[in-house]
């Protein structure tokens, strides 16, 4: 079941990280990402490769935290979620689920992106309006050329008749 395959990959991942450290491992098409602390508690996100490794880390270092203030240290080790009950999980799950709503830097990074796009599609537009200008700067030139060849041409014609 994937309860099983989430539950081995994340002893697995754990045993092999140094304490101290974080990594993110490639597991088919998922990132875990995973947090193991120098007091050996350690804690795995398991993510799809969009969720940002940051806001994952971030997660985690929060969870493990507020885990190793609520729970004392004696139970970690021989711990269950049947035999510990961290009610503040729940809480973190749901409000990372968006990580743009949960991390201030990723509010920040996809409203500078938006931005981005807005900015750089009013440029293009207004290169195009440059452009649109540049072209009718030179139809008025052209057109002010031929203007002054009809008047020279005008004025050739009516000088051979007299009025009178």
């Amino acid at each position: 079941s994937v309860q099983e395959f989430m539950t081995f990959t994340s002893q697995l991942i754990v045993e092999r990280s140094a304490k101290g450290n974080r990594a993110s491992v490639k597991e088919q098409e998922y990132l875990c990402h995973v947090y193991v602390r120098n007091d050996s508690l350690a804690g795995v996100v398991i993510a799809d490769s969009e969720y940002p490794s940051r806001v994952a880390f971030t997660l985690l270092e929060k969870v493990l935290d507020d885990f190793s203030k609520q729970v004392d240290r004696i139970d970690w080790p021989v711990g269950s979620p049947a035999t510990i009950h961290y009610a503040a999980l729940d809480g973190y799950l749901s409000t990372y689920q968006n990580p743009r709503e949960a991390d201030p830097m990723s509010k920040v990074q996809a409203e500078l992106d938006e931005t981005k796009i807005i900015l750089h599609n009013t440029m293009e537009s207004l290169l195009e309006r440059g452009e649109k200008i540049d072209d009718l700067v030179s139809k008025s030139e052209v057109l002010g050329i031929h203007s002054k060849a009809f008047y020279k041409t005008a004025r050739k014609q009516n000088s051979c008749c007299a009025v009178m």
